[in-house]
């Protein structure tokens, strides 16, 4: 084995752990070997991009026994922000340099460097997301409380076959021009508060609720106005009380990106009074859009001509959006406890910055979640690298990392790509934003979770015709449903907090959008896969070390992890076919079997093929 001279994992070699804030003392510690005459260490540190690098210089500890020397350096960076480095040493025969190798293990010669995230000094999370439970809830599709509506837009096929197939149908053109509903509404969902904290759940999040012709309203017609179909403004203050009640806070979808061309803003269908952008470039929106040669060539999301980009720096985009009468801060007047962010990677800083602060004005508890789909503390978009997470722009993020390599880990026994993932994040993630993750494993954006665990991915380039009225054989759905169940056990245990996605909970299955939203199935759920997941609520709310960021790997290889939390609680989950009896270290006396596992015999725990346990350890 060669020598390690630092590990960036280990606190012998650097405190704080992962990031550190402004101006808090970071210690570093690199140990060399005594033969190399080594005459001075010294820090190589700079911008995470190379733009500058300084170097500061290490002190000298002594030696420890008679073949170590030991450097150590106390160092405070007073600007937040996402920085890079490695070590120098100095001999008589010339400079060397250690680098990264990967995880965090230093090497004599190479030349990688590690991260160092630097966040906002203070930055702290709203105290009720650590540690509960998130839902989330495509509103079309959840409940319909059979509530007569009025004011609904022309144009909407409106359906009475609740759990019927999600329209998919393209036109000629290859567009949807009328788009299919349910009928789920506010009420709907206030009604089944009641079900949702029998899961355990303390945040619901909520795909979009606001006037578009779409069901699934990423089109946004009205920031300002509840769409008819699920209700009105009264109904959705009504929601967020009764659900305050019972502990639970509602997060909003704030798609702010882009409108709908079919909105008051645009308006290029004239449905609305007044001039739009489109209409008119007298229009009080004209500067809110991008247009190269108006009216008909503007900049659109993605290219989707029926999603228009907003400019988002404009200053009237921007009072419109987080002044103090703007729409972010309106919602949570109304009883919104926060907003989750679509698309946040699209959005400049300056919107970011200024969501942010009016959300903290507005409610100090309020929660800023980012969607970004890579690692979010090294991000590059905009033409920058971002800094979605060192302060003052989002609390967090949808954790998409971790759902891969959750799925991976069922699918293909990966046991070490899913603690590596892990040890990533808590290294590289401020606490924070860590403690305020949402660890999802399926949204409205993904194939079913279900699906995906029973019959793998849709071939490339597939197109929705292929899978229409498809559904699992019985054999995937069987197999689908372990790995399902192993998949929740580790949402659910894992640093963050755990999102279910309507349905899955009850056995949903479904292929690529729309498929993956279809309506709730009410009276037929899978009842051993809902009492698991109620088991699970109920399990993380009886220990605050799921709330906390204590991890340690015990183990993770040949298709099985285990991993402590905190100090007591202790999963471990096996993603062969097969069964394994897995012996737990021999410091953990007293282990008593939680949740799932097929038995316990001292220190031998049995589990099942494709299945995971959680125990209670206690540490000799």
């Amino acid at each position: 084995m060669h020598f390690v001279p630092y590990r960036s994992r280990s606190a012998l070699h650097k405190t704080p752990f992962g990031a550190a804030a402004a101006w808090e003392e970071v210690t570093f510690r690199v140990i060399l070997p005594r033969h190399i005459g080594c005459r001075g260490v010294a820090l190589c540190w700079g911008d995470f991009d190379g733009e500058w690098e300084t170097r500061s210089n290490f002190a000298w500890d002594g030696m420890q026994g008679e073949n170590e020397d030991w450097w150590h350096l106390r160092l405070q960076i007073p600007e937040p922000g996402l920085y890079r480095y490695r070590f120098a040493f100095f001999t008589d025969i010339g400079q060397g340099v250690i680098g990264d190798e990967g995880r965090g293990v230093g090497c004599i010669g190479q030349s990688a460097y590690w991260q160092l995230t630097v966040c906002e000094p203070g930055a702290k999370l709203p105290d009720w997301v650590p540690g509960g439970v998130m839902y989330q809830i495509f509103p079309d599709r959840f409940c319909a409380s059979g509530q007569a509506k009025g004011g609904i837009p022309a144009g909407r096929l409106l359906r009475g076959d609740w759990g019927g197939e999600p329209n998919w149908n393209p036109d000629a053109q290859g567009k949807i021009t009328q788009y299919d509903f349910f009928g789920g509404d506010l009420r709907g969902i206030a009604q089944k508060l009641p079900y949702l904290a029998g899961l355990g759940v303390s945040c619901i999040y909520l795909n979009p609720l606001f006037l578009a012709q779409s069901n699934h309203r990423y089109d946004t017609a009205d920031y300002l106005r509840i769409d008819p179909l699920l209700g009105t403004d009264a109904d959705f203050s009504a929601l967020c009380a009764a659900a305050r009640a019972l502990d639970m806070h509602i997060l909003l979808d704030g798609v702010f990106s882009h409108t709908g061309a079919d909105s008051v803003y645009f308006n290029k269908e004239h449905r609305y009074p007044g001039a739009g952008a489109y209409e008119s470039r007298d229009s009080a929106y004209f500067a809110w859009y991008r247009f190269r040669n108006w009216p008909e060539d503007y900049a659109s999301w993605w290219g989707v001509d029926i999603l228009p980009e907003l400019a988002e720096d404009h200053p009237a985009v921007l009072e419109f959006f987080t002044g103090e009468d703007g729409v972010a801060r309106r919602w949570l007047r109304a009883g919104a406890s926060g907003w989750r962010l679509d698309v946040a990677d699209e959005l400049p800083d300056v919107f970011l910055d200024r969501l942010f602060a009016a959300v903290e004005a507005e409610d100090p508890e309020g929660y800023v979640l980012g969607e970004v789909w890579e690692d979010a503390s090294r991000k590059w978009s905009h033409g920058a690298r971002r800094r979605f997470l060192l302060g003052k722009q989002m609390h967090s993020v949808m954790n998409y990392p971790l759902a891969e390599a959750i799925l991976r880990f069922a699918r293909a026994g990966d046991a070490d790509g899913l603690a590596e993932t892990v040890l990533q994040q808590l290294e590289q993630y401020p606490p924070a934003a860590l403690r305020g993750l949402m660890n999802h494993i399926g949204t409205h954006d993904t194939v079913r979770a279900l699906t995906r665990l029973g019959a793998g991915e849709p071939a490339p380039g597939a197109d929705r015709a292929a899978y229409a009225g498809q559904t699992l054989a019985p054999a995937q759905r069987a197999q689908g449903l372990r790995r399902l169940k192993l998949c929740a056990a580790l949402q659910f245990t894992l640093p963050g907090n755990p999102c279910i996605y309507y349905g899955d909970e009850a056995g949903l299955q479904g292929w690529m959008d729309p498929f993956n939203r279809g309506c709730y199935p009410w009276g037929r759920e899978d009842q051993a896969l809902l009492a698991w997941y109620r088991a699970l609520g109920e399990l993380r709310h009886s220990s605050e070390a799921f709330a906390g960021l204590g991890f340690v790997v015990i183990s993770a290889a040949l298709g099985c992890i285990a991993y402590l939390r905190g100090t007591g609680m202790m999963t471990v989950a096996n993603a062969n076919p097969h069964a394994i009896c897995y012996e737990l270290p021999a410091h953990f006396a007293g282990a008593a079997l939680l949740l799932g596992g097929e038995g316990l015999d001292g220190r031998r725990l049995t589990l099942a093929g494709e299945s995971a346990a959680i125990l209670r350890v206690e540490c000799e």
